[in-house]
């Protein structure tokens, strides 16, 4: 476990292996912790590198809190460049998905390639839903202790298939979720709709969907799919929201092959 500081943030994050840098971002009821089994799995072929969003895990919360995937981008920005990193793959899960596509955007000089999984384009895209899921939101992680918040979620992140202990571990997780970093959250998938940023993205684009997933369906994925040219899109059976967690060696066999096979076509072009 490590720490590196944003301007007035600390930003905590986990680093395994060595190599090519992989960067995950973890997704609103989530932290660095989830990706466990990515660390285990990818570290042999890349430098994994999971960040606490601020305001989550142990980064330090926000103030003032920020409101859009822009200014969080921002602070992204400032993470690689603290880290000292200039080309990365970035991983991005459901509100990291969001972020990613804000990041790929306005930074596609960082990013060797993009990885979207179960992805959003944010709260916008559905008018009609989305003001009240921002009141549930916030109603919930204002007025709710964490644990119970987690055990009121975290079953619909998985899918039926999903062992207990699984469910067990994703509630651990979601329970330490904290006010300033979910609000903050919560307010930027609000204001978001990433719709018009797909064209922009120029650069080769994974998306990974579990079959199973109810929090972003299938058809969300597609939609990012098809607005992105030349992305690719993988649906992985027996998971929901959380595919990572629930399938993991699919996942990190997706993730692997997608970066392996960039990396040997820049060479093959730089020869």
């Amino acid at each position: 476990m490590s720490v590196t500081q944003v301007g007035t943030l600390t930003i905590h994050y986990r680093s395994a292996g060595e190599g090519i840098p992989l960067v995950l971002l973890h997704g609103l009821g989530n932290n660095s912790q989830s990706w466990a089994r990515q660390y285990a799995g990818l570290q042999n072929d890349f430098r994994v590198i999971g960040w606490d969003t601020p305001g989550y895990g142990q980064s330090s919360d926000p103030d003032p809190e920020f409101r859009t995937f822009g200014e969080l981008a921002e602070i992204l920005k400032g993470f690689l460049d603290s880290l000292g990193l200039e080309k990365v793959y970035l991983l991005g899960h459901s509100m990291g998905s969001t972020l990613a596509m804000e990041f790929a955007s306005k930074y596609p000089q960082y990013l060797k390639a993009l990885i979207l999984a179960a992805s959003t384009r944010g709260g916008r895209v559905n008018p009609d839903t989305n003001e009240q899921k921002l009141k549930n939101r916030l109603h919930n992680i204002e007025n709710l202790p964490p644990e119970e918040l987690a055990e009121l979620r975290t079953p619909a992140m998985f899918s039926p298939h999903a062992a207990p202990e699984l469910v067990a571990e994703g509630k651990r997780i979601m329970s330490q979720v904290r006010l300033a970093g979910y609000r903050s959250v919560a307010y930027s998938l609000f204001n978001a709709d990433q719709t018009p940023l797909l064209a922009s993205i120029q650069m080769p684009t994974l998306l990974i969907c579990g079959e199973d997933d109810k929090v972003t369906p299938v058809p969300e994925s597609q939609v990012v799919h098809q607005g992105i040219a030349g992305s690719t899109l993988e649906l992985v059976p027996r998971a929901g929201h959380l595919v990572y967690m629930e399938q993991p060696e699919t996942f990190n066999s997706l993730v692997r092959s997608f970066i392996l096979e960039r990396e040997q076509a820049a060479q093959k072009g730089e020869a």
